[in-house]
Formats: C-alpha cells, structure tokens, sequence
C-alpha cells in the first residue's frame, strides 16, 4: 500500500483539533491552507512544516511519510548515479568515506516498502 503525502488530517483529528486551531497555531487567520495542506493541493513551507511536527509532537517523516519515502527514493537513486560517477575516477585520499556514504544513501531504496 502506497503512504499518502501527508496525514496532517489524521493528526489534527488525533488531537481533536478544528483546520482553524491549526490555522490559528501556525499564524494565520483562516484554516482553508490547512484544507489544501490536508488535500495535497498545497504543500507548507520548511518553516510550516515544522510548526505542524511541533503541533502534532510528531516526526517530519511520520507527518509526511509519502513526500519523505518520495524522497528517499530520489537521494537513493542519485546516490547510485554519483556513485557510478565516482567508480570511473581515481581513488583518492576520501574516496572511500565517500563510497560508503553513497552506499549508504542508494541503500534507502531497499529500505521500507
């Protein structure tokens, strides 16, 4: 099963709290953000986003577990392609520090459905 984007709706129903509250929380004056928020018509900014983790006293990645997976999926994808850059170079004195944090990253791809 696929994670949605976020489960802002979720969470703001776990706490019994109107999409105004949260809108009011975040410092605005009206909770039609937190609807396009809720819907994924919109997505809040790095500053919002952790306002809601704050909020919901919940994790980024538990918040927006699909955006999140999305980008695991992105960094691990890239990471392969750096990687392969770096296999056609010369070794050099951090190369292999590097390697490894690639490793690392292009493993995020096999990690969690």
């Amino acid at each position: 099963m696929s994670q949605l984007p976020n489960y802002l709706r979720s969470h703001r129903k776990r706490l019994a709290l109107s999409q105004d509250d949260v809108a009011f929380l975040l410092g605005t004056q009206s909770g039609t953000k937190m609807c396009r928020y809720e819907r994924f018509v919109r997505e809040p900014s790095l500053e919002e986003a952790l306002a809601l983790a704050v909020i919901f006293k919940k994790p980024l990645e538990e918040i927006f577990a699909g955006a999140y997976r999305r980008a695991e999926l992105m960094i691990a994808s890239r990471a392969k392609a750096l990687g392969y850059r770096l296999d056609r170079r010369k070794p050099g004195q951090q190369s292999k520090r590097r390697r490894e944090a690639l490793q690392a990253l292009a493993a995020l791809s096999k990690a969690k459905p």
